[in-house]
């Protein structure tokens, strides 16, 4: 039992956030997608990200576009028990998930059958989470255990805090042919930047016995970074009224490196607790993790190597498929509808992860777009995501939640030069309802709801130079 409860701890520390997309890619950049979604068909400056090869019909020279969102997201999870330790164990663990503001830049240069388009921003999850209180995968074992051992809730305290950050910043660059009157395309490079945390402790202490025996005191700092880069191509078929366009994303490989700040472990009977870094500093990982093989068992000390430092962990960008067909019905109003198919399932992840998953994540956008009068447009859209969730792909640490999202924004042409495009959407997700018998290794058969919510707002502004 004292070593699931470590498994546990070790595992509530590293968290994945995600943001509008697939598991790992963002796909809110421009804030004209946040008003209007399906922007795979624009020939606007935020085709440099959405539809490069686009970019061989819009503006002539130069144009360039600054975006910033403010998001707030809450991921939470509820775990009832039914007649646990004697009475229903019912909590909700409130996750709080944030970022400052984040921006993006587009640029784009066309002169007559080139175009050259650059994008930069957070391509990938985005944000910090954190939960104050712990969560459920260590709490529950942790309260049946010190029940097995006749202590109740009233005669021990426990602490934890984690939190997690997770960034893959981006630099895109295109070069966009017009082959012919009608198509056009680009081929294009992302590299990828990944930049990320885990932090957190959990301690254990029995204070109703003597000597305030700690029953668990885990504390870990690991800082993970690490490079990719994805190939991008696309086309595009442009005919008076309509457009449609398809691009591809390669998938980016990321092995992250660890920069382990601090990681010690410490359990009943252990005279004092372990640096597990100073140990694996001075005696590399592979010997670290013979001698904790001897100390806490193989199984504990697989749960350990993860976070040695200079361990190598995967984070994977899955290749991307974006096709997408616009028609303009009136000089006034135009629509779009537009398919995604981001490819998990191939996309490596710590632990395989990506294997447990039904199927690839797949999103159906829709959008529409009318111009009030030569200053003012308005417009709206909706995405459906379905990431082909299972149980065993859930987890406390990272979970993810099927969503309705709807934006809605407007655009103000200041001059012939300058348009100023503001947003807000949000996601509508579908809770999770997980249940498992022998809960967390106890003899409980409990439920988990995972549920998370999400609000943007957005200003950017667009000049044509």
């Amino acid at each position: 039992m004292m070593r699931k409860l470590l498994f546990s701890a070790l595992c509530a520390m590293s968290f994945i956030t995600a943001s509008a997309g697939g598991l790992m890619t963002n796909t809110n950049y421009h804030i004209a997608f946040d008003r209007m979604f399906a922007r795979g068909a624009t020939t606007e400056i935020d085709a440099a990200y959405s539809n490069p090869a686009g970019l061989a019909w819009g503006h002539e020279g130069f144009q360039l576009s600054l975006n910033f969102q403010k998001p707030w997201q809450h991921r939470d999870i509820e775990c009832e028990i039914p007649n646990f330790l004697g009475s229903n164990f019912d909590k909700k663990y409130n996750g709080v998930a944030s970022a400052p503001i984040v921006p993006a830049i587009f640029a784009s240069y066309k002169k007559e059958n080139w175009a050259f388009s650059t994008m930069i921003g957070i391509v990938g999850s985005g944000g910090f989470v954190k939960y104050d209180e712990g969560i459920p995968m260590f709490e529950v074992p942790i309260r049946a255990m010190l029940a097995q051992n006749q202590l109740m809730p009233d005669q021990y305290n426990y602490s934890a805090n984690m939190k997690g950050k997770q960034y893959i910043y981006g630099a895109q660059f295109n070069v966009t042919r017009k082959i012919n009157d009608n198509f056009s395309a680009a081929i294009g490079i992302r590299a990828n930047y990944y930049d990320g945390y885990n932090r957190g402790f959990v301690n254990a202490n029995m204070t109703a016995v003597p000597n305030n025996i700690n029953l668990i005191d885990l504390q870990l700092d690991c800082i993970q970074r690490g490079w990719g880069f994805a190939p991008i191509v696309s086309f595009d078929y442009h005919n008076e009224n309509l457009t449609v366009s398809a691009r591809y994303e390669f998938r980016t490989k990321i092995a992250t490196d660890n920069d382990t700040q601090k990681f010690s472990i410490y359990k009943t009977g252990m005279e004092s607790p372990v640096d597990v870094k100073a140990m694996a500093e001075q005696m590399g990982n592979t010997q670290t993790i013979a001698i904790l093989s001897q100390a806490v068992g193989e199984d504990m000390a697989a749960k350990i190597q993860p976070y040695l430092p200079d361990e190598e962990t995967r984070y994977d960008m899955p290749s991307l498929l974006a096709v997408a067909i616009g028609y303009e019905f009136t000089p006034q109003l135009r629509a779009a509808l537009e398919y995604h198919f981001f490819d998990d399932k191939h996309a490596m992840m710590a632990n395989n992860r990506q294997k447990t998953l039904e199927h690839g994540t797949n999103e159906f956008l829709a959008g529409i777009e009318y111009d009030i009068n030569e200053k003012f447009t308005i417009s709206c859209g909706g995405q459906r995501t379905d990431y082909g969730l299972s149980d065993e792909y859930q987890q406390n640490t990272s979970f993810a939640c099927d969503s309705w999202s709807l934006g809605l924004g407007g655009a103000w042409n200041i001059n012939e030069k300058a348009r100023l495009n503001v947003s807000y959407f949000c996601s509508l997700y579908s809770d999770y309802n997980k249940t498992q018998a022998n809960y967390q290794g106890t003899p409980y058969t409990g439920t988990e709801i995972y549920s998370r919510t999400n609000h943007v707002i957005g200003i950017g502004l667009d000049y044509k130079f």
